[in-house]
């Protein structure tokens, strides 16, 4: 199964992935003006290939296991670069599948970044302790949809006008969801079979190549400190826990996002000619 994808830029290939229910164009609203802000500074080029996920943006959906989600994706980076190696960033369960794909193939993966993403999937296996809590400003989702105020309240951290305005624009921009396949996914076939702590599977997985993981301390999905625990798997791997950040860092936090970001690409060995 192919995935869309949307192809920006020239240079070496980075392939970002969503978080859940998400799609291509909330990713690239979160990253492109860090890559931007990057190779202004660097004078290197990259080019950014922001995936959609089944079910999401223009990809149809597919069997609903996390497995067949990243059999697509793997499928479909073949299909655009080939056997070039390339960089591997995603945010939530996109981070989720990055990992995966970092454990099964880390000798295509020159690099990897996770954003606000722990090595397990089940709610019930994710270390929430030590979680900040928010201090709201007074009417910060005056101008957000009432449809999705629950939502921000658990997963935005910098309870501010500003990260919530933004989270809701970039909400905006996604395309219509296929909701039948979501939610036959998240219950049945949301954990991958080689995910760490599962009866053993994956413990001594490593990947070797530079990785950075990136995490809000008052982020209430994922929490933080599963991303230490995480750097066992990652020897040349570092955390950066941003204070006052929630789930959704690249919003609430863009310049520290964009920090983050390019941190990480200048640990990554350029390629010749890029």
């Amino acid at each position: 199964m192919s995935l869309a994808a949307t192809v920006l830029g020239e240079g070496t290939p980075v392939v970002l992935l969503p978080g859940f229910a998400l799609d291509s164009s909330v990713m690239a609203m979160a990253c492109e003006p860090a890559f931007a802000a990057a190779a202004s500074v660097t004078g290197r080029r990259w080019q950014r290939i922001y995936l959609d996920l089944p079910g999401t943006g223009g990809s149809p959906a597919g069997e609903p296991t996390s497995e067949a989600v990243l059999s697509a994706v793997r499928t479909t980076v073949a299909e655009l670069i080939g056997t070039t190696a390339y960089l591997l960033a995603g945010h939530s369960y996109g981070g989720y599948l990055a990992a995966g794909l970092a454990r099964r193939d880390p000798g295509r993966i020159a690099g990897l970044l996770l954003i606000c993403v722990g090595p397990r999937i089940g709610p019930e296996d994710r270390d929430l302790s030590g979680v900040l809590p928010s201090t709201p400003e007074p009417g910060w989702l005056a101008e957000v949809p009432e449809e999705l105020h629950a939502h921000l309240r658990h997963a935005i951290g910098h309870q501010t006008k500003a990260s919530a305005d933004r989270v809701a624009a970039a909400f905006s921009r996604r395309a219509p969801i296929d909701e039948v396949y979501l939610d036959a996914l998240r219950p049945a076939g949301y954990r991958l079979q080689d995910e760490p702590g599962q009866d053993g599977a994956g413990a001594a997985s490593t990947f070797p190549g530079p990785a950075t993981l990136l995490a809000g301390r008052r982020d209430r999905i994922a929490g933080y400190r599963d991303s230490f625990a995480a750097l066992s798997s990652y020897p040349d791997g570092k955390v950066t826990a941003c204070a006052d950040a929630g789930h959704y860092l690249p919003f609430e936090q863009p310049e520290i996002f964009a920090m983050g970001l390019l941190d990480w690409l200048r640990s990554v060995p350029q390629a010749p000619g890029h």
